[in-house]
């Protein structure tokens, strides 16, 4: 599995872009901006998009959603639970952005781990959804066991840094038990966080445990 990380828009969001080394198909994960920008890499890369894929709902981690979906004729997914807060696209980046991101993007199916293991298959290789709620209420990660590697949207940061829960339908207590199902991952696992740099499980234990 390949991995591509570009940060976008005015947020830095990380996107990346997860590749299949055999078949060169590929995930769309948290295209937060700038699709004029992700379109060129992937005709660049010459990989194959068959996803995309929000670990959460906020602005900056879907603005390039609609663009994406038109390019490549591809469905979107996310936790239905997220949806409410693609309905407030426009308005959250109007005020923390101040830009208009256009029309409110629409999931073609949602992803969720209550009623059985979701794996996302792209070629070869496959992600499994890990429910991680406390940022948002549907906030996701992804997984490959093979690669020893997660994504974690805003969830936990690299230096024990975590998504913010003070909005309303935050959460600390459930951010918190999302972190350790994260941290109980193998310590050698490469964490691929939703801004700032990728860090490891190990890593991110130490710091958890000296809070």
């Amino acid at each position: 599995m390949r991995v591509i990380k570009l940060e976008l828009g005015q947020l830095q969001a990380n996107c990346f872009l997860v590749i299949d080394r055999l078949t060169d198909k590929a995930l769309i994960i948290d295209p937060g901006d700038e699709a004029d920008f992700i379109i060129s890499k992937i005709q660049e890369e010459g990989i194959k998009p068959t996803a995309i894929i929000a670990t959460h709902g906020h602005f900056d981690h879907v603005m390039a959603v609609n663009e994406l979906k038109l390019a490549f004729e591809i469905p979107f997914w996310l936790s239905k639970m997220d949806v409410f807060l693609l309905k407030r696209i426009r308005s959250s980046a109007q005020y923390f952005a101040q830009t208009d991101p256009g029309p409110v993007p629409q999931a073609n199916g949602y992803l969720n781990q209550a009623d059985k293991a979701d794996k996302i298959v792209f070629g070869k290789e496959k992600l499994t959804v890990i429910e991680t709620p406390g940022h948002t209420p549907g906030g996701i990660s992804l997984y490959s066991k093979k690669d020893k590697l997660v994504f974690t949207g805003d969830t936990l940061f690299a230096g024990g840094d975590i998504g913010r829960t003070d909005y309303s339908y935050g959460d600390s207590q459930v951010l918190e038990k999302s972190i350790k199902r994260i941290l109980k991952l193998p310590k050698e696992t490469i964490i691929y966080p939703g801004h700032g740099e990728k860090t490891t499980v190990e890593k991110e234990r130490k710091i958890d445990g000296s809070r």
